[in-house]
């Protein structure tokens, strides 16, 4: 699976940025996938010296993720030691750590200055090396929380895409793999070179938001039975102009008591609440089709297209013209 030939004279040999992709036992292929496509190709039609991927690990066999297949013909982890870009693998469970071998040599790829990346759940991998101790950083939404527990010295952002912090990159989902590894070739060959990768991948240079675009956002329980008629009753009539009082009107409460019943069930307040409904009820009704901006703000209670733009992008990163191209039903497609 190395690039790296033997047989040519070294003078004679590119300059070249030599990428260490380094798989371990659980590794997932799809960010394999991604880190070959991007680093690994070769791309005569860019008329510059492009990378040297080499894929390495710490056993010469390595069963992938669910055992679909087992990556057989790679080097050893003394690729590592020549890298200036290592990629770290990722941890579709990240109960289960990397090998201690990876850890290892991740640490002394940091101790001597080598370029560190990690896709997705990758973040697992530099955070149990100790790399990124005292440093941003982020992984997928999913596991964020476990992971901030499992390394409070890390500065976790789940909010975004991906984050640079010195020479260490980390992304957040899978997908995320192409946004930083896109970022990275414009580090190291300029935009107009990135932007012709992306082209060729039909993939955005760059992609606005970021993960909270993609969060799920359950209802939560209600321990407090006595809230859920009021929140069923409010639900049903967010197009009108509800507040706190009318809610503790319909509860039957004061709007203190209401308060502190929506504090103790929902870790919310009444007003926090209603509003996250009324942004729910925007996102959904711009998903079913709805394009008039003015209509959807008055359905779900926002007012204005100006609130619900405000409103739209605090929660969510994007404009409701960029959530309706990114979660908007595509056009039907027309017979030629």
């Amino acid at each position: 699976m190395s690039r790296r030939s033997s047989q040519r004279p070294q003078a004679e040999r590119p300059a070249v940025h030599a990428v260490a992709l380094v798989v371990d036992e659980g590794s997932n292929p799809f960010e394999l996938g991604v880190a070959t496509e991007l680093f690994g190709l070769r791309r005569p039609e860019l008329g510059r010296p492009w990378y040297e991927l080499t894929l390495c690990a710490a056993d010469p066999a390595v069963p992938m993720h669910l055992g679909l297949f087992t990556m057989t013909g790679v080097a050893g982890l003394d690729a590592v030691e020549r890298a200036d870009t290592v990629i770290v693998p990722n941890r579709p469970d990240p109960e289960h750590g990397p090998s201690p071998a990876v850890l290892e040599a991740v640490r002394r790829a940091a101790v001597r200055g080598a370029r560190l990346v990690s896709f997705c759940t990758g973040a697992f991998t530099l955070a149990a090396a100790g790399v990124l101790d005292g440093r941003r950083a982020t992984t997928h939404w999913r596991w964020a929380d476990l992971f901030a527990a499992r390394f409070p010295a890390v500065r976790l952002d789940p909010d975004v895409l991906f984050v640079r912090d010195g020479d260490v990159f980390t992304a957040a989902g899978s997908a995320a793999a192409l946004d930083l590894g896109l970022h990275l070739i414009m580090l190291d060959h300029g935009s107009e070179v990135a932007n012709a990768v992306g082209r060729r991948l039909v993939f955005p240079g760059h992609r606005d938001g970021g993960q909270r675009q993609f969060i799920e956002r359950p209802v939560p329980a209600v321990r407090d039975e006595s809230l859920a008629p009021v929140l069923a009753w409010a639900r049903g009539r967010l197009d009108l102009p509800l507040g706190i009082a009318g809610l503790a009107a319909y509860a039957g409460v004061s709007a203190a008591t209401l308060h502190r019943r929506f504090r103790a069930a929902l870790a919310t307040t009444p007003l926090a609440w209603l509003t996250g409904e009324r942004v729910a009820l925007a996102c959904r009704l711009i998903e079913r089709g709805e394009a008039r901006m003015e209509v959807v703000a008055r359905l779900s209670g926002l007012g204005t297209a100006s609130n619900l733009r405000t409103r739209l992008h605090r929660a969510t990163g994007l404009t409701p013209t960029r959530y309706r191209e990114r979660f908007g039903p595509r056009p039907a497609s027309r017979p030629t």
